[in-house]
């Protein structure tokens, strides 16, 4: 990512964040275009993946996604839940107002994939303007050995 202030972008700033167990669990690895294993996850976990009405989507996502957080806690590397990142988001929104400024962003990326009805992001629309600061996506070349 490139980090733009005032229309200068800085392709070598630095970057930290942190992890969502949704996005290794739900779109990394059970996405059809990304590792499409949502099926694989299933038969490991014993469901019926015979018929949709098993629920074996949701209670493979739900099961793997538990696998995700714990193996990262295990490890001692740092990794938030969907619920928790969304209250976190919360407060951050609040704090915002009270600054006086107006949230943005991109509402598919702040409601999780997985029970987003469970969080406030999901019942609310964002404006999806861009400001500045921000951090943008690099222009990446996508026949780059590099970008795979």
């Amino acid at each position: 990512m490139d980090l733009e202030i005032g229309g200068i972008k800085y392709h070598t700033a630095p970057f930290n964040g942190w992890y969502i167990e949704t996005e290794i669990g739900v779109r990394n690895f059970t996405d059809e275009y990304r590792y499409n294993k949502l099926k694989e996850i299933a038969k490991a976990f014993n469901l019926d993946t015979s018929k949709t009405s098993t629920y074996w989507r949701d209670r493979a996502l739900v099961e793997f996604n538990y696998a995700v957080y714990h193996s990262f806690k295990d490890a001692g590397v740092s990794i938030v839940d969907h619920i928790t990142a969304s209250k976190q988001f919360k407060q951050f929104e609040k704090k915002e107002e009270i600054a006086g400024r107006e949230v943005t962003g991109k509402w598919s990326w702040l409601a999780p994939p997985l029970s987003p009805s469970l969080t406030h992001n999901y019942h609310k629309g964002f404006n999806n303007t861009v400001n500045s600061p921000s951090l943008m996506y690099k222009n990446v070349d996508k026949k780059c050995p590099f970008y795979q």
